[in-house]
This record gives C-alpha cells, structure tokens and sequence, in this order.
C-alpha cells in the first residue's frame, strides 16, 4: 500500500453533534470551535453515551467543547459523514446526527479552553469555514 493511501474500517462509527446557535444583532449566528489536532472549524461532536439520548450527549459535548449550555432539540437537524483519521489505527468513517443548540448560557471557563478555540458567527461563514459538504448545506439550511 502506497504511503498516502489511507487505510479504513468498514463500520461506520455513530457520533453526535450540537450546533450552537444564538440570534445576535446581525442575526442568526453559529459557535464554531477548533478540533484539537488538526485546528480545522467544527461543531462541538463525540460519541454516543450510554444512558443518555443522543441529545442529551451533543449537549454534553457543547459543554465540555465549547463551553455552552442552552435549549436542545430533540430531533436531529440532519446527518454528515466525515472521515475520522486516528493515531496509529486505520481511519474511520463516522456518521454524525446533529442537534440545535439555542445558547442561553456561554461559560468563561471550560473543560477543553485551553486546548480550542470557539467563535460566533455567521450561519453563512460557519458553512464555510467546514470542510464537510453535508455539515455546511445542514448550517446554511438552519434557520433557528
């Protein structure tokens, strides 16, 4: 296998996200924060959590990611697929469930500040700055 050929698993992995989101006095805007290896513009995600519906743990993730808390849809926005590259393992492709997340409380502090960045903006530079496809037509589509 050629040295540039990423190597991947056949199951897909379920993640779940939050997109947080706010009216501010331009409109609708949009948290975006920084993963942590690559610094790329993502919405707060992880894996599903036992005794908690998938909801409920993008909320979590909000929180420990971005240092938000707020009101939760229930039902998912939409769904994206992204390729997850993983140290020393062969890369994964996840299938993500994404919820709205109207931000009612924005934290100083937070689990993972010191290791991402999170800013407003924008639903239409938020679509931009992603690298997904699925991901940006879900947040140019939100309306709040």
């Amino acid at each position: 296998m050629a040295s540039d050929v990423i190597r991947t698993e056949r199951a897909e992995r379920r993640q779940v996200a939050a997109l947080p989101w706010r009216q501010g006095a331009e409109g609708l805007e949009v948290l975006l924060v920084t993963s942590r290896e690559t610094r790329r513009w993502v919405t707060p995600k992880g894996g599903r959590m036992p005794g908690l519906t998938d909801a409920e743990a993008a909320a979590v993730e909000a929180l420990e990611e971005a240092g938000v808390e707020g009101r939760l849809s229930d039902t998912p926005l939409g769904t994206f697929r992204y390729l997850k590259v993983l140290k020393r393992r062969a890369a994964r492709w996840c299938v993500v469930s994404v919820y709205a997340l109207e931000v009612t409380t924005v934290h100083a502090t937070w689990q993972e500040q010191g290791q991402r960045e999170r800013v407003w903006m924008s639903a239409e530079q938020a679509a931009a700055c992603v690298t997904e496809v699925d991901l940006a037509a879900i947040i140019r589509g939100f309306r709040g």
